[in-house]
């Protein structure tokens, strides 16, 4: 912004070497340039003093963690600890992947460190005669092993001799206790380290593992951004003293440059959008809350605003969990520069994208087709509007033909592949692709409204970016919204943003206080303490004390829980029974209904850490008016695109041309420096006083849609039952109460068709994949027309489709207004902690008959009528107690309510599927539930002739065989006939052990859900999970097998130990993994022999 108020906007390539070193230096350089009319030479440092503050956000710390090219880095930890962080938490977000990669750790040496503290037990032996301590947390602790820093010495020594100067610092209970942490900090830094990172400094919280993640982040990072500054700094005059400098932080507030540190930047640059959108879109559509919609090249970033950031307070990038205040912002990995492929008769948009080099077929390098590609064939895109900046030397424009005959290719096959009377064409094929990307967009969006109990309807989408223009009234229709606000600066409102956003500093300690009346002066001590912390940090950036205010957090949970929840008393003042900061247990108590759906009075609330949060405002941000519109509209030309009904005459109009009063109605495109917005058929733009677009979305053409199978339609379904199953996974997370499900997320839901095949499956628990649909055929023969509406199925029992006791299977048959059968079924599958048996928990490592683990239910009514049965399922999981030497469930209340929450979570089910029914109609849903299965099967037939192909001879059945060996000696003996004209198998376990005494005998339903997760697996690609994978096999399982053993047969280790070796073994046939060893045969004269290059197995 210049002296007389005028803001000036400037986008440069981030990397241009050719021109300028800097980009944001460069960027300074040219404003004083023009603003002042005398030249600024690049070779000089700039002159500061026309600068009044300079405010940045960066990706230099996300780009150096997702390359790996940070500071060299050693972690010290505690004695005995020296894998922790490789180990980490063991999760899997892509569980179908054959070869996972571990991510790289950011450190390349580890040295341990003597010491101990361990929390004290109260008449624990152990601890002889060593020092008890209290921590910054009131805990007690014991110091077993003070630190040896003489036997530290020489390790550190030698760690500078390989040229390593940054180091994390990680012990155990640091968090409560960081003198040790402290001691080993300044001997390193006496040493001459230059950067050491304590995790008890970086963030105090409990949980070793993320708070190691986040001090090796600090230590990986920290320096890289310090010589990025140090550079930045060298290019000013004076270092950039007396000019206030503050960069973006990952919570959205601003810091000093002095304090900008690693762990706090990864998304330093994506923060200024959504305090852009926040404080721009929310205040301008009068508190309405927000969805922000940020649509890039590789991926597009969704977040929401509704009077106040939300944050989460550890989150994962490139593998690292970061245990800091981050904005919720949710990214989907479709973006203008995401790659089109018709695959298995599906239209399939990412997660693959072309980025900038070679980037789309359209910038003449020999690039992929991608959603931009897309908007250039529909019209969407205007070539002549575009910079000439594209072939291979960068000074053509953006080439329609190319993008025009790639789509002509691969119209024509997929055509060949729908086969005749279904060709497809150009324009129709660039459409679908579109309304999938459409589509893969709005899931994130449903995720962060609906499945959090917000109507997505009553949002505003605050459209941002520079491909999100595109797109944002088909998505906005598509979720119901009504209004689409497209802020004037939209193609730089991250930069923008930066000018509107507050200067924060925040202040943390951990806290092992009980919520109640005895603990209020504490907390009333420590939050005024860390308050008066902030106020000074603020006055000392020169704030003064009426700009600052501050906001008191206390991070609370219930006890036995593990899910805290960060809560302000904002909107619950003091009450003589709370703290004077505020009624925190209220705001606890509100929250937690709002994200659970239940709250657990009487049970004791804990504070784990107290946090205050301050803020200096600026004053920044009011906007000149833009001048009021004297005459209609100009309009540059009149261009044709498409839309749903065919082409349309469509009007285009240069944005810097319209005035505040412009209304202009669809289709018209509307064109900037920064980007393009498509007004749809149906919407009308109108300019605001500020000079910003508000587009009012109508219903638009509805496109029928019939049975018959439409690729593009079937493609929607696809993103569609799998949100329900997300969605209904995530109301089970926030409903249930045990640490299992909530926590562990030992869960799984599912959509199936009205004979119980699967339908979708959220990729939750692999074991569950395959075995619920056997659960629901069980109950669709066992309860034929005794099952009604309004019950609700309880199921457990191995012979009814069970995996074991613990995993307590809930499904609701949905019946439809004139239909006598169910016409689909929703189910959902939770680990329960305890039903009784023969040892507390819910694993008895030496049960020898079913009865021994626990409570059985076949097909019990959970639900009656619409009643839940309390008393009569309380009755149940009390049963095993009449067994001698066993009990009923040992934790009843937890018991009940995650049976609530997996009734809850069926019941979401249901409503979004008679949402998509009542949209489309039963006799469409119904025929695409069948379509998807038929896709799968498609996938896995395509699988087992490429298989064939590749092991066998033409026109030749294919024999493959392997076997394993359980612990006992059990043997899993397979052998897979495939059939490569076909594109089927047999797969055969005849040869397999005898049923066991023991309780490793794993039920059919085992058997079949590791068959389906390894076919999928074995695809190596993005399909529906469902029935069809199994469609083109036939599964052989002797009876009174280990893997299909009899009625009472304990099979609680099967589950686990059982379907793992059954998993190897399919693996091993098929030569899927590593050290995997096949034997394989032609059916024919031919013997048994080894695989060329291969082994006998």
């Amino acid at each position: 912004r210049g002296p007389g108020g005028r803001v000036r906007a400037l986008k440069l390539l981030s990397e241009d070497p050719a021109r300028y070193r800097d980009a944001p230096t460069e960027g300074i350089r040219r404003i004083l340039q023009e603003e002042c009319g005398v030249p600024f030479p690049k070779e000089r440092p700039l002159d500061t003093s026309r600068l009044a503050w300079i405010r940045m956000g960066t990706t230099v710390a996300t780009n150096a963690l997702l390359e790996r090219k940070g500071e060299r880095l050693a972690l010290l930890i505690t004695r005995g600890f020296r894998h922790l962080l490789a180990l980490g938490t063991q999760a899997r977000p892509k569980i179908f992947d054959l070869a996972v990669s571990m991510p790289e750790m950011l450190y390349e040496a580890v040295v341990e460190v003597d010491e101990r503290v361990v929390l004290y037990q109260e008449g624990c032996q152990l601890f002889g005669d060593s020092q008890l301590v209290t921590g910054v947390t009131g805990d007690s602790l014991v110091v077993e092993r003070p630190v040896d820093l003489d036997a530290l010495r020489g390790p550190l020594e030698e760690l500078l001799a390989k040229g390593i100067r940054s180091l994390a610092v990680v012990l155990l209970h640091s968090y409560a206790w960081p003198n040790h942490e402290q001691q080993v900090g300044a001997l390193a830094r006496e040493l001459g380290f230059r950067q050491v990172s304590l995790s008890s400094e970086v963030m105090p919280m409990v949980r070793a593992v993320p708070r190691g993640y986040t001090a090796c982040a600090d230590a990986y990072l920290t320096p890289c951004i310090s010589r990025y500054l140090e550079g930045f700094r060298a290019s000013f005059a004076s270092q950039l003293q007396g000019v206030p400098v503050l960069f973006m932080r990952s919570d959205g507030g601003l810091t000093p440059m002095g304090a900008f540190s690693g762990s706090r930047a990864i998304l330093s640059g994506p923060a200024g959008g959504v305090v852009g959108y926040a404080v721009t879109t929310y205040r301008r559509e009068g508190g309405q809350p927000v969805i922000g919609f940020d649509m890039g090249g590789t991926s597009t970033d969704v977040s929401r605003y509704a009077g106040e950031y939300e944050h989460v307070f550890e989150a994962t990038t490139a593998g690292i969990s970061i245990q800091a205040p981050q904005l919720d912002i949710n990214t989907v990995a479709a973006g203008g520069g995401s790659q089109l492929f018709f695959r298995s008769g599906l239209f399939v948009v990412g997660p693959e994208s072309a980025g900038a080099h070679p980037g789309p077929t359209c910038y003449r390098k020999g690039g992929p087709l991608t959603v931009t590609d897309a908007n250039l064939c529909l019209g969407r895109l205007l070539p002549e509007y575009f910079p000439c900046i594209f072939g291979p030397d960068e000074d053509q424009p953006l080439s329609r033909d190319a993008t025009l005959q790639a789509f002509r290719d691969l119209s024509a096959d997929i055509s060949a592949s729908l086969g005749p009377g279904s060709a497809l064409s150009l324009e129709e094929v660039a459409m679908g692709f579109i309304r999938v990307a459409n589509e893969a967009m709005c899931r994130p969006i449903r995720a962060l409204t609906q499945a959090r109990g917000h109507d997505t309807s009553r949002h505003v989408l605050a459209c941002f970016g520079g491909a999100g223009g595109q797109h944002a009234c088909a998505i906005a229709r598509t979720l119901g919204m009504s209004k689409v606000f497209i802020h004037k600066y939209s193609g730089i409102l991250s930069a923008y943003g930066l000018a509107l956003a507050d200067v924060v500093h925040e202040a943390q300690e951990p806290s092992a206080l009980v919520y109640a009346p005895e603990s209020y002066a504490r907390l009333e001590e420590r939050i005024s303490a860390l308050e008066q912390e902030c106020i000074r940090a603020l006055e000392a950036q020169g704030f003064a004390r009426a700009q600052i205010s501050t906001e008191a957090f206390l991070h609370l949970r219930y006890e036995r829980t593990d899910c805290a929840l960060m809560c302000s008393a904002k909107d619950h003042p003091a009450t003589p029974s709370s703290c004077r900061s505020g009624n925190f247990e209220a705001s606890f108590a509100a929250r937690y209904s709002r994200e659970f759906g239940f709250t657990i009075p009487g049970r004791a609330i804990l504070v784990d850490d107290i946090r205050v949060r301050g803020t200096a405002t600026t004053g920044l941000g009011q906007e000149e008016p833009v001048a009021a519109a004297k005459a209609a509209a100009h309009m540059e030309k009149v261009t044709r695109c498409y839309f749903e009904g065919g082409y349309q005459d469509t009007c285009v109009y240069l944005l810097e041309h319209l005035s505040w009063g412009h209304s202009i109605p669809g289709p018209s495109i509307l064109i900037d420096q920064n980007s393009t917005i498509l007004v749809e058929p149906g919407c009308t733009a109108v300019v605001t006083r500020l000079g910003d677009i508000c587009i009012t979305v109508g219903s638009g053409v509805v496109r029928p849609v019939g049975p018959r199978l439409d690729p593009i339609q079937l493609s929607i379904f696809s993103h569609r039952f799998m949100s329900i199953a997300e969605q209904m996974g995530r109301i089970l997370q926030r409903t249930a109460i045990s640490t299992n499900i909530k926590e562990r997320l030992d869960f799984s839901c599912a959509l199936f068709g009205p004979e119980g095949g699967l339908v979708s499956n959220a990729p939750h628990i692999p074991v569950h994949l395959g075995a619920m649909q056997e659960t629901v055929q069980f109950q669709i023969r066992n309860l034929g027309a005794n099952l009604r509406e309004g019950d609700v199925i309880l199921s457990n029992h191995p012979r009814a489709g069970g995996s074991h006791l613990p995993d307590l299977t809930v499904i609701t048959p949905v019946f439809w207004p004139g239909e006598p059968r169910p016409v689909f079924f929703v189910a959902s599958r939770g680990h329960h902690a305890d039903i009784g048996g023969i040892t507390p928990g819910s694993m008895p490592p030496h049960s020898h008959s079913l009865q021994e683990e626990g409570a059985v239910f076949i097909s019990f009514k959970l639900v009656k009528d619409g009643v839940f049965q309390e008393e009569e399922v309380t009755k149940a999981l009390m049963a095993p107690g009449q067994i001698p030497g066993s009990s009923g469930t040992r934790n009843l209340h937890d018991n009940l309510s995650d049976l609530r929450a997996q009734v809850a979570a069926n019941q979401k089910g249901i409503h979004l599927v008679n949402e998509l029914i009542g949209h489309y109609g039963l006799e469409v849903v119904q025929a695409y539930m069948a379509h998807i299965q038929a896709n799968a099967e498609v996938a896995v037939q395509e699988m087992l002739r490429d298989f064939a192909r590749r092991q066998g001879e033409p026109g030749r059945p294919l024999l493959v065989e392997a076997e394993d060996f359980m612990d006992d000696g059990s043997p899993i003996r397979l052998k897979v006939a495939v059939d490569p004209e076909e594109g089927k198998a047999t797969f055969d376990f005849t040869g397999s052990g005898h049923e066991v005494h023991g309780n490793c005998n794993a039920p059919r339903a085992i058997t079949l859900s590791a068959l389906i997760y390894c076919l999928r697996c074995m695809v190596g690609r993005d399909i529906p999970l469902n029935q069809g994978c199994l469609a083109p096999v036939r599964a052989i399982i002797p009876k009174g097998s280990i893997l299909d053993p009899s009625l009472d047969a304990a099979v609680v280790g099967g589950n686990v130990l059982t379907s793992q070796r059954v998993v190897d073994v399919i693996f091993r046939a098929f030569g899927a993994c590593a050290a995997s060893q096949v034997r394989v045969a032609w059916r024919g004269p031919r013997a048994v022999g080894p695989v060329p290059g291969g082994k006998l197995g």
